[in-house]
């Protein structure tokens, strides 16, 4: 079992960077792939970014390559999402997603376990 705690979002302006955390409980933290996802109003939710079991692996929603870095620390059973130049539409509540499993996936359908979001509002 792991339980997932998002945190560091927050209002920002446009060009903006924030850094959201996900802490993980659970003695297994580091077999398990992880990832971003992203609801905004009115739409279903997205996938952002995913991180590999040992963190050696990244893989990136193309709206968001380059802007955003993804990074897993198992020592601190934390995952962690960097945003920069951030837009307007990337406003959203920012979900962690964990896996019971070494690759990553994109399909919010293979990850069981789920952290509660946390809000990111990005203003023009």
């Amino acid at each position: 079992q792991v339980q997932l705690v998002e945190s560091g979002g927050g209002l920002v302006q446009a060009g903006g960077s924030l850094r959201l955390a996900c802490a993980a409980s659970g003695r297994t933290f580091s077999s398990y792939a992880m990832a971003w996802f992203r609801q905004a109003p009115g739409k279903e939710r997205a996938f952002v970014a995913a991180i590999s079991w040992s963190g050696g692996r990244t893989y990136y929603a193309d709206s968001v390559k380059g802007r955003f870095t993804i990074s897993k620390n198992n020592v601190k059973n934390t995952m962690y999402l960097q945003m920069n130049s951030l837009k307007p539409e990337d406003t959203a509540v920012y979900y962690c997603a964990a896996r019971s499993d070494l690759a990553y996936s994109r399909s919010s359908d293979d990850y069981g376990y789920w952290g509660q979001g946390t809000q990111v509002t990005v203003s023009s």
